[in-house]
């Protein structure tokens, strides 16, 4: 299943769009400054099982790599992905 994620900053959210624009998935976020804090994933029932939350974890923290941000995992499940991949624990700052 072809995934496209984009930041739809206005609900200050990433959302997982799949064929035909369809909502796959979103991460809830607060941009601060430097820093940005991740509160909510969530895939619709729909695309549970794909790998949407998987595809959402890494791309929204390869965007704050890329942008700089320091990251505050206040959502259990990017708290429990950077757990699982070890090489993205550097983003991860004290919120």
């Amino acid at each position: 299943m072809p995934v496209t994620v984009v930041d739809a900053a206005d609900q200050h959210r990433y959302e997982a769009h799949g064929d035909e624009d369809q909502l796959l998935g979103f991460v809830d976020y607060r941009r601060d400054g430097e820093v940005i804090t991740f509160t909510h994933t969530e895939v619709l029932p729909a695309a549970e099982g794909n790998g949407i939350g998987s595809t959402l974890a890494r791309t929204v923290l390869d965007r704050a790599r890329a942008d700089g941000l320091g990251v505050v995992p206040q959502c259990p499940f990017i708290k429990r992905w950077i757990d699982r991949h070890p090489d993205y624990a550097d983003l991860v700052v004290d919120g």
